[in-house]
C-alpha cells in the first residue's frame, strides 16, 4: 500500500503538483489533428492536466493551444473569431496568435507598450501520428519529439481511437501493467481451478530503463526454458503491448478524476488489413463504441457497462461485460475517481504494481533533485513490446535490451 502523501504525489497532475510538473516535461497528446480540419476553422475546447484550453488552426495551418480565458476579462476564447493568424475574443476584440502574443487591442488606445505587456498562456504544438501534441513545461527544457514508432508510420499502418475513462490516470496505468488480472477479468471460467493456477506467471520483473521501464512476466517453457511477455512503459504515460498488431495506450490526465485513453494498433512495416482489425471492429477489443459526438463510451458506469449477468453465469465470460477495453474501464472506474491505496492488501502477484509505484516515486524525486529523467532523449523511445524465450540460465534483465530495441531507424511520417 501507499501512504496518503505518496498517493497524492502520484495521482495529482494539476499545475504546481509534483506529478503535474513531471508530465509537463514531456510531449502530451491534446486532440486529433482531424478535429481542426482547416485553417481559420472553429476552435476546439481541450482540457489537459486540469488546465482549460482552446485549440485552433490559424490561417497558415499552424496549431495553437492557448488558455481558454482571455486575459482581459476572462471570457472564453472558445467563442473567439479565428481570423488572420490569430484568435480574437468576441467580448472586446483582443486578439492573440499561436505563441500567445497580443496582436490587436481594438478597444484600447494605440499604446504599443501596453500591447507588448499583454499575452495569453500558449503551449507549443506539433502534429505527429494524426494527433496534436503539446509541450506544457518550461520552455528552456523543451525536449525534441520522441521517436515513438506508431506516430511515424504511414496512416494506413495505424488505427487510433480515444475515449474517456472516468477515473484517475494512475488507475488506468496500473491496470495496464497488472498482469495477473488477464487470467480472470478478460477470460471465461470454463477452466478448472488447476487450469487457472497453471496459466498464472511464475515470475514478474520490472526493470528501470532509459525510456521508463520494461515489465516482464515469465511462464515455464520446455526443456527448462522460460517464456517471457514484455510490455513497455514509456514515460510518462505510454504503454506498448505485445499483441499482434502491436498495441499501445496513452493515458493522458484530463484532470485528476478523468483520463483520455488513446488506443492504438499498428504495424511498423505494412498497412493494417480488415482481418487485422476484425476484433477491434466486431468485439470492440480496446476501442469501445462511443456515444455520438462525444468521447464517452456507450457502455459506461451509468448503465453498469451493459453487464449481462446471464452471460457471466454461463461461464462464457468471467465478467459478463463484453470487450477487453470495457472490462478494464469498468473495474478501474469502480475503484472511485481516485483509488485509496492506503487500504489495499497487495500480494506476490502485485509485485509489478509495487515496483511501478516505486519507480514513479523515484522519478519524482530525481526531477526534484535535478537528476536526469528517463525518456527525454528521443532515441530512447526506439523500442517495441514483444514475446521471447530464454534458455536455462539466462535472465530477463540480461536479455531484455536484445529483444525490445528497434534496430532500424524510425521512418519519417
Amino acid at each position: 500500500m501507499l501512504t496518503r502523501e505518496e498517493n497524492e504525489r502520484l495521482t495529482r497532475t494539476g499545475p504546481g503538483t509534483p506529478m503535474g510538473d513531471l508530465m509537463r516535461r514531456y510531449w502530451v497528446p491534446a486532440l486529433f489533428s482531424s478535429q481542426l480540419p482547416e485553417p481559420d476553422g472553429a476552435p476546439v475546447r481541450v482540457k489537459l492536466l486540469s488546465e482549460r484550453l482552446v485549440a485552433f488552426r490559424d490561417t497558415a495551418g499552424r496549431v495553437g493551444l492557448i488558455d481558454e480565458r482571455c486575459p482581459h476579462r476572462t471570457a472564453s476564447m472558445f467563442f473567439g473569431r479565428n481570423e488572420e493568424c490569430g484568435l480574437r475574443c468576441v467580448y472586446h476584440g483582443w486578439k492573440f496568435d499561436i505563441e500567445g502574443n497580443c496582436v490587436d487591442l481594438p478597444s484600447e488606445p494605440q499604446d504599443k507598450d501596453f500591447k507588448r505587456k499583454i499575452n495569453i498562456t500558449a503551449y507549443p504544438c506539433i502534429e505527429r501520428g494524426g494527433l496534436v501534441w503539446a509541450y506544457m513545461g518550461p520552455p528552456e527544457l523543451k525536449p525534441l519529439f520522441p521517436d515513438l514508432e506508431w506516430t511515424a508510420v504511414p496512416a494506413s499502418h495505424r488505427y487510433v481511437t480515444r475515449h474517456i475513462q472516468e477515473c484517475n490516470w494512475l488507475q488506468a496505468l496500473e491496470g495496464g501493467f497488472d498482469t495477473s488480472h488477464l487470467t480472470f477479468l478478460h477470460r471465461g471460467d470454463e477452466a478448472n481451478a488447476d487450469g487457472v493456477k497453471q496459466s498464472l506467471p511464475i515470475r514478474y520483473e520490472v526493470l528501470p530503463m532509459d525510456f521508463g521501464f520494461a515489465a516482464g512476466t515469465c511462464r515455464e517453457g520446455k526443456n527448462g526454458n522460460t517464456n517471457w511477455t514484455c510490455s513497455i512503459m514509456l514515460m510518462p504515460f505510454h504503454k506498448l503491448i505485445s499483441t499482434s498488431p502491436i498495441g499501445a495506450h496513452v493515458w493522458v490526465p484530463i484532470d485528476d478524476e478523468n483520463t483520455m485513453n488513446y488506443c492504438i494498433e499498428y504495424w511498423h512495416d505494412r498497412p493494417l488489413s480488415d482481418e487485422d482489425l476484425a476484433d477491434s471492429r466486431e468485439s470492440f477489443f480496446i476501442h469501445p463504441k462511443l456515444l455520438p459526438g462525444s468521447d464517452r463510451p456507450v457502455a459506461n458506469r451509468d448503465n453498469d457497462y451493459l453487464i449481462d449477468r446471464a452471460l457471466q453465469k454461463s461461464g462464457t465470460s468471467y465478467t459478463g461485460i463484453k470487450g477487453i477495453g470495457r472490462q478494464d474501464c469498468s473495474i478501474q472506474e469502480s475503484m472511485g475517481p481516485i483509488a485509496d491505496r492506503t487500504i489495499e492488501h497487495l500480494g506476490a502477484s502485485d509485485s509489478v504494481i509495487i515496483k511501478l509505484r516505486r519507480l514513479l516515486l523515484q522519478t519524482l524525486s530525481d526531477m526534484e533533485n535535478g537528476r536526469r529523467l528517463p525518456g527525454l532523449d528521443p532515441r530512447a523511445y526506439r523500442v517495441r513490446s514483444g514475446r521471447f524465450t530464454l534458455p536455462h540460465g539466462k535472465h530477463f534483465e540480461d536479455a531484455v535490451d536484445e529483444f525490445v530495441r528497434i534496430k532500424e531507424s524510425i521512418p519519417a511520417e
